[in-house]
Formats: structure tokens, C-alpha cells, sequence
């Protein structure tokens, strides 16, 4: 009866794993990306300002250039700690706020303002390329994949530090993947672009 037992148990722990996990990817019936409400609670990878790597910074304002703030789900994050990669199901969420110089006491320097764009990638092992990116343009409406012709695709692919993601501007990973051997050679961090 033990061995029984144990043999369910077994089976039933590795059909958990093959699931998304809670906090992955959703994905409409039609293949759009819901946007996940509550990336703000995930785990805070990095924050840039005015960094260039595709159309939305290119017509923000050079004398206030945006922030973009990124963001993984838990449960990648987990992982690549583990491992120095990336599981299938992994979503980033890239956020891009305004900056803003002056308002009430600040002197000096920029802080963050209204949203401009939430944009996401999935790692999603059944698609061909098995990255793919997506735009929210307004509001919450779930998102069509963007087309594989995009320049994220290659931008992605042939500067990613890790798999096709820019760990390199990731500090509190970038140690991680040196570790586990995972960090793409030769990658140049120390002058390596965002585009």
C-alpha cells in the first residue's frame, strides 16, 4: 500500500511541475497575453534611466529620459537562483514611467512619473524562437503577441547575457549566472548597449 501510495504521489508531483505556475504566464483562448495586474508585488530586477533599446524611448525627451523598471515572477526568479536559467514560463514585465526634474522639493535630478508603456517577454518553449514579446498599449486589454520581425527578437537573441534576456543589467543576477556558468561568452558587459 506504501509503495502504491508513493508511486501517485510521484506521478501527481511531476504533472504539478509541467504546469504553469501560478504566478506565469495567462494567456487568453486566442493566444494574447493577459497582463498580469499585480507585477508590482513580483520580484524587482532593475531600473534604468534613458537607456535606448526600441521605439517608446526613442520619442521621450533627452533632457527627462524615462525610467524603465523590470520585473520577473517569483517563481523564475527561484529558479534562475537555483540554476542560472530561465524555465519555460518565465514573464518579464518591462515598465516604462516618465521622469520628471522638478516637482515639490526636489532640486536636482529625476524621479519617476506617469506610466508610458508595460510591455512583456515569455519564455514559452512551444513557440518557435521560444521568447516572445508583448505591448500593452492601454488599459488592461490582453495583448497580441508582437511579430517575430520586430527588432526585440534579434536585439534579444544576440544581446542577452542569459538565454535572451539582458541579465547583464540585472546586478543582483549577474553574479548568479557567472556562477553557474550560464553568462553568454564573449559578452563584453562592461560596454555592452541595451539595443
Amino acid at each position: 500500500m506504501k509503495t502504491a501510495t508513493f508511486v501517485i504521489l510521484t506521478i501527481l508531483g511531476r504533472g504539478a511541475a509541467a504546469q504553469t505556475p501560478g504566478d506565469g504566464p495567462r494567456f487568453t483562448s486566442d493566444g494574447r497575453l493577459e497582463k498580469p495586474e499585480n507585477y508590482r508585488e513580483w520580484i524587482w530586477l532593475s531600473s534604468g534611466l534613458g537607456m535606448s533599446y526600441g521605439p517608446i524611448s526613442e520619442g521621450m525627451s533627452n533632457q527627462d529620459p524615462p525610467f524603465d523598471n523590470v520585473f520577473v515572477n517569483p517563481a523564475a526568479y527561484r529558479h534562475f537562483l537555483r540554476t542560472g536559467t530561465w524555465p519555460d514560463k518565465t514573464i518579464f514585465v518591462l515598465e516604462v514611467r516618465s521622469s520628471v526634474g522638478k516637482g515639490s522639493i526636489n532640486q536636482g535630478g529625476h524621479f519617476q512619473g506617469e506610466l508610458v508603456a508595460v510591455e512583456a517577454e515569455v519564455k514559452d518553449e512551444s513557440r518557435p524562437g521560444k521568447w516572445v514579446f508583448f505591448g500593452f498599449n492601454s488599459g488592461s486589454s490582453p495583448a497580441k503577441p508582437i511579430p517575430p520581425a520586430a527588432t526585440c527578437y534579434s536585439c534579444h537573441a544576440q544581446h542577452g547575457a542569459v538565454d535572451n534576456t539582458f541579465v547583464q543589467f540585472y546586478p543582483t543576477l549577474l553574479g548568479v549566472a557567472k556562477a553557474k556558468g550560464t553568462l553568454k561568452t564573449p559578452l563584453g558587459i562592461a560596454g555592452t548597449s541595451r539595443n
